[in-house]
């Protein structure tokens, strides 16, 4: 078994060893372009893609800067954003357009997204014209748009056109895409007004006309709209594909299952982030880059620590009186901050999939404070029994009961109440409703427990 068998076997079965790196690390040492592009062409350009990806940085530079290897376009789409950002400074006008001609129009975009704005300018005068022109108008859409992830090759034909004029013209036009289930008819003004699977082609006689075997029933999606709603609209119907149209209404290019994928794993992946106040990063990412991106999410949690220590504060002659309250308080703080980001984590994403509408959230917000009232119910009885057992109190065991209910049922609401609130403001909730809730429960976990501590003594 020859060496590239073995590196292509540990990686189909997922070894990703030291020793591994290590060989493809010697190779790049010992300038051997030859050996890493022939074991790249064993692989997928996915598995390739992670090699690289597990490379440390110099030895990736110089993977890139040997002489005679040239990164296949295929594995450098592969590549996480970071990365690719980083080879592209590596890489010469020339090699970029070269990966940017063999690519797909929606990931040629991908790409042009990371390259400077003075490169970008140099990088799109080398490409033809059309091809110049469609990455141009691409880039013109916002970042997150339908647009974006469009690809501009797809496959439509005139409505009075016959099967085998379709079959015909299929075979013979090499501009076409390399992959494609659905074919697009069109009227005259090249509007899209049905679609015909391709397998469906095949299986008709040749003399039929196209317009009499098409689905009518086309799910239309136009430049503008929101790539997280192009995804939630992929599930709901279960597309394979939709055809992209601008604001004539004619057609422009197509959006794929594939693609839709990467969004939605893009989408949920940032939403995790940003509820952890991390934002978009990246493994490879640098120490000072990673700490610019978590600085500001924990100089806020800072500020809204010192007000839960405010707020104690009020209560220190209570505490004076009943040192224990001071050992007792997180539990109740802890209980609440918990069930508030759990409903925050549900509402969040009920809102990103357009599950949460104004039809159902007077229910959802009754459905929330029953939630409350029924975990207050049984974590109270659970936390008196074991406060009782602990310190032999019994108004201890009530306070800590009151308050855990009140506590929990407050959570519950403004779990669902911040973000929904933050979403009508136009902010991303995702990105502010943690902070926000984290602090609210442990205020008014504080207040109410220590609140009434204070009356019962």
């Amino acid at each position: 078994m020859t060496l590239i068998k073995k590196i292509k076997d540990k990686k189909v079965n997922f070894e990703f060893n030291k020793e591994y790196i290590k060989v493809v690390t010697d190779k790049i040492s010992n300038s051997d372009a030859t050996f890493i592009t022939n074991s790249f062409k064993e692989m997928h350009p996915a598995d390739a893609a992670d090699i690289i990806e597990h490379l440390g940085q110099s030895d990736r530079e110089n993977l890139i800067k040997l002489n005679n290897f040239k990164i296949d376009p295929e594995v450098f789409i592969e590549l996480n954003e970071s990365v690719q950002t980083e080879i592209i400074k590596y890489l010469s006008s020339d090699a970029i357009v070269r990966i940017l001609k063999n690519l797909e129009s929606d990931d040629a975009i991908a790409i042009l997204e990371n390259v400077d704005e003075k490169n970008k300018n140099s990088i799109l005068s080398l490409l033809p014209p059309k091809d110049r022109f469609a990455l141009l108008e691409g880039l013109s859409y916002p970042e997150d748009s339908a647009a974006r992830i469009m690809q501009r090759e797809f496959t439509a034909i005139p409505s009075n056109w016959s099967v085998g004029q379709t079959i015909d013209y299929l075979r013979e036009n090499k501009d076409l895409p390399e992959q494609f289930l659905e074919i697009y008819i069109v009227d005259e003004n090249f509007k899209p007004i049905g679609t015909v699977p391709s397998s469906k082609v095949l299986r008709t006689p040749r003399e039929t006309k196209m317009s009499s075997i098409m689905d009518d029933s086309i799910f239309l999606v136009p430049v503008d709209m929101d790539r997280e709603e192009v995804g939630n609209s992929f599930e709901n119907y279960n597309l394979n594909s939709a055809c992209v149209i601008d604001k004539n209404n004619k057609l422009v290019g197509m959006i794929t299952s594939d693609d839709v994928l990467t969004v939605l794993k893009e989408e949920a992946e940032e939403d995790a982030l940003r509820l952890a106040g991390v934002g978009d990063e990246e493994i490879t990412d640098g120490v000072i880059t990673k700490t610019k991106r978590r600085f500001n999410w924990l100089l806020l949690n800072l500020f809204t620590a010192f007000l839960a220590t405010y707020c104690i504060s009020l209560f220190g002659a209570t505490i004076e009186q009943m040192v224990v309250l001071a050992f007792l308080m997180p539990i109740v703080a802890s209980m609440g901050g918990n069930a508030g980001m759990q409903t925050l984590a549900v509402t969040v994403r009920t809102l990103a999939t357009n599950d949460l509408t104004k039809n159902n959230f007077n229910q959802n917000i009754f459905k929330e404070f029953n939630i409350g009232i029924l975990n207050g119910i049984i974590f109270a009885i659970i936390s008196s029994v074991i406060v009782q057992l602990w310190f032999q109190d019994i108004q201890l065991s009530l306070i800590i009961s009151i308050s855990m209910v009140l506590t929990m049922i407050v959570a519950g609401l403004f779990g669902i109440l911040v973000p929904v609130t933050l979403k009508k403001m136009n902010i991303d909730p995702a990105i502010a409703s943690s902070v926000f809730v984290t602090t609210i429960t442990d205020v008014i976990g504080f207040v109410s427990f220590l609140g009434v501590g204070a009356y019962f003594l």
